[in-house]
């Protein structure tokens, strides 16, 4: 929760802008295609004639309508968001804050309750957004229109990719690489513990993103609370989460946005359906919530008398999180502190350090593995089970490029 009225204006008018951005991505996404019909007319004649040959402007007609089918999918997410506390104003995009804290719980009468978005350039990115909240204001209770940027817009296109990854069939490939082996850890960790008490066993997911790691543990009988930051993932996680009653009922077009290392139209232009899964189907009484916030002011203090977190989880699953620290320190201390005695931190990701040269001034700590594990080791961890993980992260399995991760993989207990 914000801690001064300056910092809740400041959390409003973000979430304000997030929103914007969702309800203005057909606008923008229309016009970025529209500059393509504009350059053909620049060519010489006998070119453009060469380009109708192949299609090329119903190519660009198609493209408009898979943005459409795309805005149509988005403005479901925002359609409601003064569920999140705060009646909104239509006339100038104001919308609710969503405030540190708030706790979506697993109702099994209604559902499951319910991010991590930051480009380094080369669009691969996994989701965790730190930007600071951005608005303009002209007095306590008025703001101009928010104009989306090129980079909220980045993160909402990578929003489309992330539920690909989390969501789909057609990213279970990708996904598995990296939850199986945790969720492997997991039960090898507690494989004296019989299925049915599993639910006395508490797992923390930070960065939880679209919650399908959090949810995955829930499904196989642990009491499992993800934790995240970004307003695009809380949106679109307790749309699919608590919004979606029928596996496949959203389709989309994840990769329309760029034309460059595209094999075929098709590749480009082809729908993804999602959920694979029933996001209701977890197994009665099941304990499963995600908690929005910052990790380190919820999980690093005890500021809630109600909800001590010293000690208080049995297990910990960080899984391309680590690198959104801007002090690795802390965020290996407070991973520490909260662990319970005999609990495991089960950790994969790289390490792509979020705040390295960001322009917003904030501090950064950008150590290497072997910084990383001897930092473990010092703050008072074992390690175990050590290894790397080749795996992608919201790459389209039909494109002609991708990054591949080489993630560090560890499994660690307290000493």
């Amino acid at each position: 929760m914000a801690h001064n009225p300056t910092e809740a204006e400041e959390e409003r008018a973000h979430f304000s802008n997030v929103i914007a951005t969702f309800r203005n991505y057909a606008q923008y996404s229309l016009a970025a295609n529209n500059r393509r019909r504009k350059d053909i007319y620049t060519l010489p004649k006998a070119d453009q004639e060469l380009l109708d040959t192949l299609g090329y402007k119903k190519k660009l007609d198609e493209v408009d309508q898979a943005i459409l089918v795309n805005a149509d999918f988005l403005a479901q997410i925002v359609e409601n968001p003064e569920i999140f506390g705060h009646d909104v104003d239509e006339g100038d995009e104001r919308s609710g804050e969503l405030e540190q804290g708030y706790s979506h719980s697993h109702d099994q009468s209604g559902g499951p309750s319910h991010s991590h978005s930051h480009s380094h350039g080369q669009s691969h990115h996994h989701s965790h957004s730190h930007s600071q909240p951005r608005g303009f204001h002209d007095g306590p209770s008025r703001r101009k229109k928010y104009r989306p940027t090129d980079f909220d817009m980045d993160k909402l296109r990578s929003t489309l990719k992330q539920f690909v990854r989390d969501w789909s069939e057609e990213g279970k490939e990708e996904r598995e690489l990296c939850y199986k082996p945790m969720r492997d850890a997991l039960l090898q960790h507690f494989a004296h513990v019989p299925a049915e008490e599993r639910s006395n066993l508490r797992v923390l997911v930070p960065g939880a993103g679209l919650g399908r790691l959090a949810y995955d543990i829930a499904s196989i009988g642990f009491a499992c609370q993800g934790n995240e930051f970004s307003h695009y993932m809380l949106l679109s996680s307790y749309f699919i989460l608590n919004r979606t009653d029928a596996i496949n009922k959203h389709t989309f077009h994840p990769y329309v946005h760029s034309f460059s290392n595209v094999a075929s139209r098709p590749a480009m232009l082809h729908a993804v359906s999602i959920p694979d899964v029933l996001p209701s189907a977890l197994p009665a009484g099941s304990d499963f919530s995600l908690v929005a916030g910052d990790f380190e002011e919820i999980y690093g203090g005890e500021t809630d008398p109600d909800e001590p977190q010293s000690g208080q989880w049995d297990a910990i699953l960080t899984c391309f999180f680590i690198d959104t620290a801007k002090n690795i320190v802390n965020y290996l201390r407070i991973i520490h502190k909260i662990l319970a005695p005999g609990g495991v931190w089960v950790n994969l990701g790289p390490l792509l350090w979020h705040f390295e040269n960001n322009n917003t001034n904030d501090p950064s700590v950008e150590l290497d593995l072997d910084e990383v594990k001897a930092l473990a080791r010092a703050i008072g961890f074992e390690l175990s089970n050590e290894r790397t993980v080749d795996t992608t992260y919201t790459s389209n399995s039909q494109g002609m490029l991708g990054y591949v991760y080489h993630a560090a993989f560890w499994t660690a207990t307290k000493v």
